[in-house]
């Protein structure tokens, strides 16, 4: 296994409705933002998720994607069935790309013929990515948050001295301890500009491709170049793990499921802020709402994009 050692970033969009959530309001004034980080140090597995859901290597890449659906996860570690040590990490991104949003399936094309059901159960090792970073239980909370910025991944897994996941820390993780708290830095600092955007009509497929080839868990989507919503990685998963869809996933169909309209997984409940507001407080709105990503809109127009990791970086300054 490759395991890396562990320690050692338009037009209008719609306007305010009822259903909106924007920048204004009161906001509670909390501990300095330097101070809460401070507070922190070396507690590393205080602050991480201890009940880790795992799947040994044998398991089928679709009882993966039961389990991401069920639980709403973006990523499983793998571990040995009988020692707990780790092995790798499946994510959302590796099934889209694994169901034709990639080069892994290639997998299904060339092992499988294109037999899709054949492919979906197959060994969860065969898509899972192995060269992953991790840390050690010793480590704190700087060293978390230096790799998952530095290695470009949304969590963690944390082992002990003989390489058993003991927990797992995500960037949910660290924007959990800051939001609400007044960082006298603003969204339009760190927020992702000019960023890539698909329609409401574009295929789920071709979403997916977009993602993968670009490295991206979400993607904003327009209408007419009115700004309608984001779709994410985990939301195809979703998507493809319940209902119809599962059925035609189920029965190899997975095309007729893949081209389907992107516009109808995003969800109609339109989340964003201004360019003004408070790091602390788009934190808080995240968190309420349990989304990854917040819009940037001004007067209408989508300026950018911020997302946990993005919180990430300011935290390092």
């Amino acid at each position: 296994m490759k395991v890396q050692p562990g320690v050692s970033k338009s037009k209008k969009a719609q306007q305010k409705d009822p259903h909106t959530i924007s920048s204004m309001g009161t906001m509670r004034i909390g501990p300095e933002f330097k101070s809460r980080i401070s507070e922190h140090e070396g507690k590393i597995l205080a602050l991480a998720t201890r009940n880790v859901v795992t799947l040994p290597p044998t398991a089928t890449i679709m009882e993966a994607i039961k389990i991401m659906t069920e639980k709403r996860f973006r990523r499983i570690p793998i571990t040995d069935a009988g020692t707990r040590r780790l092995e790798g990490v499946v994510t959302s991104v590796d099934i889209i790309d694994f169901l034709g949003g990639g080069t892994k399936n290639l997998l299904v094309e060339n092992r499988f013929k294109g037999n899709l059901l054949a492919a979906i159960n197959t060994e969860v090792r065969q898509i899972m990515e192995t060269n992953i970073p991790y840390l050690n239980d010793q480590a704190d909370f700087k060293d978390a948050v230096s790799m998952m910025v530095e290695k470009r991944t949304g969590g963690l897994p944390i082992v002990n001295n003989n390489m058993q996941v003991v927990a797992i820390f995500t960037e949910r993780n660290a924007i959990e301890l800051m939001g609400g708290l007044v960082t006298n830095r603003t969204v339009d600092e760190y927020m992702t500009e000019n960023v890539k955007m698909v329609s409401t009509d574009t295929p789920i497929g071709q979403a997916a491709k977009v993602m993968v080839s670009n490295r991206l868990r979400r993607l904003p989507v327009v209408k007419d170049g009115i700004f309608a919503g984001i779709v994410t990685s985990s939301d195809i998963v979703h998507f493809l793990g319940r209902g119809d869809a599962f059925t035609k996933l189920t029965t190899g169909n997975i095309h007729e499921a893949f081209d389907q309209p992107v516009g109808s997984i995003v969800s109609r409940e339109l989340i964003w802020t201004e360019p003004g507001t408070d790091l602390g407080k788009a934190m808080e709105i995240m968190l309420e709402k349990k989304i990854g990503s917040l819009p940037i809109l001004e007067d209408g127009v989508l300026r950018g994009i911020i997302t946990e990791r993005d919180f990430l970086r300011s935290l390092l300054e």
